[in-house]
């Protein structure tokens, strides 16, 4: 059954990321080395050990990256005022 979804994820799914994914555990439930599959992968060894583990987890839906983590942005638009006024009085100082 997850092999299935693998192999369909793998296929169909318009996102290259997640198909990377699908890729790495199929290839890695075949025997192949990390190192191996990273190389037909093009991922880091440690970046395949990452997602088969999360898919031994998870399962399929370990595979999906999670849009919205990461860092949160250090402006927004409510700050777009500021930094107009900013530029207008010291066009060459980018700092402020």
């Amino acid at each position: 059954m997850q092999r299935l979804q693998l192999e369909e994820g793998f296929r169909q799914s318009k996102r290259h990321a997640y198909r990377m994914c699908c890729r790495a555990a199929l290839l890695k439930s075949t025997g192949l080395t990390s190192e191996q599959v990273g190389i037909q992968t093009e991922m880091a060894n440690i970046s395949v050990n990452f997602w088969v583990k999360r898919f031994e987890a998870e399962g399929i839906r370990g595979l999906e990256t999670r849009s919205g983590r990461g860092r949160k942005p250090i402006m927004d638009s409510s700050d777009e005022e500021a930094v107009r006024k900013a530029i207008e009085n010291d066009k060459q100082s980018v700092k402020k």
